[in-house]
C-alpha cells in the first residue's frame, strides 16, 4: 500500500508541476522570503522529520507566534488562530484552498507521510498532548483525515484527537476513498466562497 501511495504521490507531482511554477511566482511576488517552509514535526513511532509546506506566511513567522500566542483559539496544547496575522495576502488564499500541503507529497516519496492519517504537530506540542492521545502516532501521519472534513479547526482539540482516534480504530481503504473525495469537495467549496468574496471586495471597492 505504502509502495502505490508513493507512486500516485509521485504521479500527482509531476502532473501539478505548472500549477507549482504559478504558486511559485506568486509566493515570490507577494513577500520576500523562500518558496518552501520547512518544520521539524514528530512522525510515526515518535520519529522525527520535516515536513514541507509552501510558505504563505511572513518569513520570521515562527519567532511571531509567541507574540500572538495570547489570542491562540485552541483549546488544547497547540496553536492555531484562525485568521492568523501571520499571513501573506496572497499565502492567506493559498491556505484557504488547501495548496500549502502540495509539498508534503514529498513525504510521501520519503515514507515519512500518508495521504491520510493523524496531521502531524510540531515537536513541542506533540510532546505536550495527553498520554491517551499519543496512540495516534502508531500510523504514519496524513496530509488529510477525518478532522479536516469534519470541520478542521473549529472543532475542539478534545474532538480532534478522538477523530484521529476514531479513524484507526475504523481505517479502511473505504473510508480511505470518502475522505480523499470529501478533503477535495471541502476545498473545493472553501475555493469558491473565498474567490466570491474577493471579487465582491474588488466591485464594492470600485462603487
Amino acid at each position: 500500500m505504502q509502495i502505490f501511495e508513493k507512486l500516485v504521490a509521485l504521479l500527482v507531482l509531476i502532473i501539478l508541476m505548472p500549477l507549482w511554477l504559478l504558486l511559485y511566482v506568486l509566493i515570490k511576488f507577494d513577500s520576500q522570503g523562500p518558496f518552501f517552509f520547512r518544520q521539524r514535526r514528530l512522525g510515526k513511532n515518535g520519529k522525527e522529520f520535516d515536513i514541507y509546506k509552501i510558505r504563505t506566511m511572513k518569513e520570521d513567522a515562527d519567532k511571531l507566534q509567541k507574540k500572538y500566542e495570547k489570542v491562540n483559539e485552541a483549546n488544547g496544547p497547540v496553536f492555531k488562530i484562525r485568521n492568523d496575522p501571520r499571513y501573506t495576502k496572497i499565502g492567506k488564499i493559498i491556505a484557504h484552498l488547501g495548496f500549502d500541503e502540495l509539498p508534503q507529497l514529498i513525504n510521501i516519496i520519503k515514507g515519512e507521510m500518508s495521504f491520510i492519517g493523524p496531521r502531524p504537530l510540531p515537536i513541542a506540542e506533540a510532546q505536550a498532548i495527553p498520554q491517551k492521545y499519543k496512540k495516534r502516532e502508531v500510523i504514519l501521519p496524513g496530509i488529510t483525515s477525518i478532522w479536516a472534513i469534519r470541520g478542521g479547526h473549529a472543532l475542539t482539540f478534545k474532538e480532534w484527537m478522538e477523530s484521529d482516534l476514531e479513524y484507526m480504530q475504523k481505517k479502511s481503504i473505504f473510508l480511505n476513498i470518502y475522505i480523499i473525495f470529501h478533503t477535495l469537495f471541502v476545498l473545493f467549496k472553501a475555493g469558491v466562497i473565498k474567490l466570491t468574496g474577493l471579487f465582491r471586495n474588488e466591485v464594492s471597492k470600485k462603487e
